[in-house]
């Protein structure tokens, strides 16, 4: 149980950092707003760039791109050679590196860190669509999948100027990137279970985009009682 243990604890510190809800302290501390009843209710940073304008925007983008990234990187450069030598003198069956070989621990972790941001502790189990995170989990796990990915976002949105649909397109590559990259088992089953569930988190998206009312960058979203779609309004004057 000790090693089943550790490797509960280390999924769940990537969790909590997944949870740290960028986008709403954001809308909180600059407008004294709560973010998720703005737009598309979204924390993410495109919510935020359409509620906040351009420079929350960014920082929410950096930073909760990081915390994918810290999710990953604190298992095989600190916390797993600490749980090593702090296991070292225990069996095998002790030792959480034993029980659970690297690759699969860390993909635990970025699977922790995605739910932690949709999901967070901190907003009653709400969040974002894990699109800026799971590009961090990318990074950290496979960065020239995560660039490809990257690249498949942006010439998406340089032709559509739709983030939503953008961000589907790249989900829907991570997987195809993994496999034809040769990373290990586990990091293919991360990227499709990952896809799979980006995608889910853009259900109302999908049907706005099948509806033709999915705004483009510079367009504010406004849901309204008749319209529960919503709809796509004039250039925003946020910046």
């Amino acid at each position: 149980m000790g090693g089943l243990g550790a490797i509960v604890g280390l999924w769940a510190v990537a969790y909590l950092l997944g949870s740290l809800p960028t986008g709403y302290l954001a809308g909180y501390l600059l407008r004294g707003i709560d973010i998720r009843t703005q737009g598309s209710g979204s924390t993410g940073a495109t919510n935020v760039l359409r509620t906040l304008g351009k420079g929350p925007a960014i920082v929410v983008l950096l930073i909760d791109v990081l915390k994918g990234v810290a999710a990953i990187i604190l298992i095989p450069w600190f916390i797993q050679p600490a749980v090593q030598s702090f296991f070292a003198f225990l069996p095998g069956d002790l030792n959480p590196t034993q029980v659970l070989p690297l690759p699969w621990l860390v993909v635990g972790a970025g699977l922790a860190a995605l739910l932690g941001h949709s999901r967070s502790l901190w907003l009653g189990f709400t969040g974002g669509k894990s699109v800026a995170t799971g590009l961090g989990v990318l990074l950290a796990l496979a960065w020239p999948v995560g660039l490809a990915a990257l690249g498949v976002f942006g010439l998406s949105l340089a032709i559509s100027r739709i983030v939503s649909l953008s961000s589907i397109l790249a989900a829907i590559a991570v997987p195809v990137l993994m496999v034809g990259t040769h990373q290990p088992f586990a990091y293919q089953l991360f990227g499709l279970a990952a896809g799979i569930y980006v995608i889910w988190r853009h259900r109302s998206n999908i049907e706005r985009l099948l509806a033709g009312v999915e705004p483009r960058l510079g367009q504010k979203l406004v849901v309204t009682a008749d319209n529960e779609l919503g709809q796509a309004q004039g250039p925003s004057e946020q910046g």
